[in-house]
């Protein structure tokens, strides 16, 4: 075989992966013949007569653990092409040689190019030893290096901090400091110092047991100045190193880990399942309560046409009674507001009878701080147009920014409300919306302002600046929630000891309905229908509140008959009574009131539907609308109007 032959080849003896590689490089091509007789069996070999062709070769593959070359080349000596060798690969060395080049031999080994050499003629056991002497001392070299490189990597990409120590707290490897730091020594040195007496109970520990755990707060300061609580996570075992010494010998390794947004979570995540039972709590409740509510709202508004018009103080009795109910019926939708999930349901609404109605209200949860808080709503300007929203959820985001403005001003002061017309565009407003103007309201306060890191977290889910038990975190998240599904948008505007101006931006209807017109369109509907005398049938399991619902709507001239459950409501049916529209109380025991609607319906399919219920939340009417208790009677007759129009 011609030498050009033989290093265009690049023989490999064996396939196995598993087995070493070895370089064998010699002019002759009877010697490479040779060696690989004796090693082929043990070995993945890569031959070739060329040394320069071999440096090519080891760059190739630089899973190559050992070269065997000649010392004797044409073109470059064995010696020098091992030198060049080593600058490319970590591939261990054995030079073959004569007698006559021992000289080159000692050179290579003092600069440590060899690590062995061979006279020829060799004896193959003798060889073999050599070579796989040579070949599991790289191996070794390399696997040592590889574990070395492995553990630095680790060490520096790992994102918590990790401390080797003896059982005496000496450090011995550490990613929290350089070893040329003068602190290195002791252990302690490597944990801040509100760690470092939990860190010696842990090791005193780990001596005895095996292994410690502890999740630790620090308190740091940020860059702005503000205090917050880091938590640590630290975990510590004992190692099997030093061999066949006592465990409280062992040396230690210690974990800290920064777990402070996963604190966060599982602390958000338990206030989250509080104010879900919570919510569950409040919606068993608020129905009943609700229902008491109405029945005397109701009875209230009966009350009113009996008393004299002189009576000036029963009259204004009967007001503050009247407004007690419907503080009541607030708050009761401000504690379902927490812990339930509810579909906003979006309509027309005037914001200048809206605010009007909302004025007492408002009012009272500026007077529930102990402050004297003053409350100023401006008028509105009749030519503001109808506004999209839910008015129960605007309800509540007026009353949280209220608090929230009353609680900004610890030594009283004046909160304003002012409705406008205003230019901004609300591009996910449907389409029946103006697409390029907005109502805006304001809500200003003279409070402590805030600055500009905290108008950056205000909407965040339970982040709050109040004190433990003053606040939940979920006020503005609320009303930030509530504006983005009724396709609004809101804008903060704030600074410290100059107050805040919070502004919720609602999209018009293009549709200009004016309130007085809506009036008119509500009494005309009113008096058709006391033209037609329609039929009603109301299902409530509750007498007072059939009562009331019963004489509202027979004040209004309607044909009303009631039923306690639905074997009653059928038991009418049979007698002869086909009513127009069926009035259902949503929650009763045995059928509620979807499930009579579907009775009903079986037996009328045209009759009309409308619900009332306390407790509104998470409800599925599919579409049929629904009257929140308590209501007034010109809720009440609004609602059966529309449906019989």
């Amino acid at each position: 075989m011609s030498q050009e032959t033989a290093s265009q080849e690049m023989v490999y003896s064996r396939t196995d992966n598993d087995r070493p590689t070895i370089l064998l490089v010699d002019d002759e091509e009877e010697i490479l013949i040779a060696l690989s007789d004796i090693l082929e069996d043990d070995y993945t070999l890569l031959t070739t007569t060329d040394p320069l062709e071999a440096l090519e070769l080891l760059s190739q593959h630089p899973e190559t653990a050992t070269i065997i070359s000649d010392q004797r080349m044409p073109g470059l000596m064995g010696d020098r092409f091992l030198a060049r060798a080593d600058e490319i690969s970590d591939a261990r060395s054995i030079l073959l040689t004569g007698y006559a080049d021992l000289e080159a031999v000692v050179s290579a080994l003092n600069e440590g190019n060899v690590q062995a050499y061979i006279h020829k003629p060799w004896e193959s056991e003798s060889l073999r030893t050599l070579v796989a002497e040579v070949t599991q001392h790289c191996l070794s070299q390399r696997a040592l290096r590889t574990e070395q490189a492995l553990l630095r990597g680790l060490m520096e990409a790992l994102p918590l901090n990790l401390i080797f120590s003896d059982a005496q707290g000496n450090s011995i490897r550490s990613n929290v400091k350089d070893k040329l730091d003068e602190y290195w020594g002791d252990e302690i040195t490597h944990y801040p110092p509100a760690l470092r007496d939990e860190i010696l109970k842990m090791r005193e520990e780990t001596r005895r047991n095996g292994q410690s755990e502890r999740l630790v707060a620090e308190q740091v300061t940020t860059n702005s100045g503000a205090i917050k609580t880091r938590w640590h996570e630290l975990n510590r075992l004992t190692l099997a190193w030093p061999k066949n010494v006592p465990q409280e010998q062992a040396w230690q390794v210690c974990l800290d880990r920064d777990v402070t947004r996963r604190v966060t979570i599982e602390s958000q995540l338990r206030q989250a399942e509080r104010l879900e039972s919570l919510g569950t709590l409040a919606g068993g409740v608020a129905h009943d309560f609700n229902n008491l509510l109405a029945a005397i709202s109701g009875s209230l508004e009966m009350l009113e046409d009996d008393i004299a018009p002189d009576k000036l103080q029963a009259l204004r009795f009967l007001q503050q009674a009247k407004d007690a109910v419907q503080r009541g019926a607030a708050l009761t939708r401000r504690l379902l507001q927490f812990g339930r999930s509810k579909q906003d349901s979006l309509k027309e609404v005037p914001i200048r009878r809206f605010l009007a109605d909302l004025e007492g209200i408002l009012g009272q949860s500026l007077r529930g701080g102990g402050q004297r808080c003053e409350l100023v709503i401006h008028p509105v300007s009749e030519g503001v147009p109808l506004i999209l929203t839910d008015p129960q959820q605007l309800e509540m985001a007026l009353l949280n920014l209220c608090v929230n403005a009353r609680d900004a001003m610890p030594h009283g002061g004046k909160v304003e409300i002012k409705a406008r017309l205003v230019e901004h565009s609300l591009k996910n407003a449907p389409s029946y919306c103006a697409p390029c103007h907005a109502v805006a309201l304001d809500v200003a306060d003279e409070g402590e302002g805030m600055p500009p890191e905290i108008i950056d977290r205000i909407f965040d889910p339970f982040f709050t600046t109040k004190e433990v038990g003053k606040g939940t975190g979920l006020g503005l998240s609320g009303v930030y929630g509530f504006i983005t599904r009724c396709y609004g948008d809101i804008r903060v505007i704030s600074k410290p000891q100059q107050g805040t101006v919070m502004t919720l931006f609602l999209p018009i209807v293009t549709s200009q309905i004016t309130e007085e017109s809506s009036k008119e369109n509500f009494h005309a509907a009113t008096d058709n229908q006391k033209a037609q005398k329609h039929r009603i049938l109301v299902v409530d399991d509750e007498d007072m509140i059939r009562l009331v619902v019963s004489n509202f709507l027979e004040i209004d001239g309607l044909e009303v008959k009631n039923a306690r459950n639905l074997d009653e409501a059928l038991a009418l049916l049979d007698s002869g009574y086909h009513p127009d529209l069926a009035i259902l109380d949503v929650r009763m025991p045995s059928h509620d009131g979807p499930s009579c609607a579907r009775f009903l319906q079986q037996r009328l399919p045209n009759i009309k539907l409308l619900y009332m219920s306390g407790d509104v939340a998470n409800l599925d009417l599919g579409g049929a609308p629904l009257l929140s208790k308590p209501f007034t009677q010109e809720m009440l007759l609004r609602s059966v109007h529309e449906l019989m129009n």
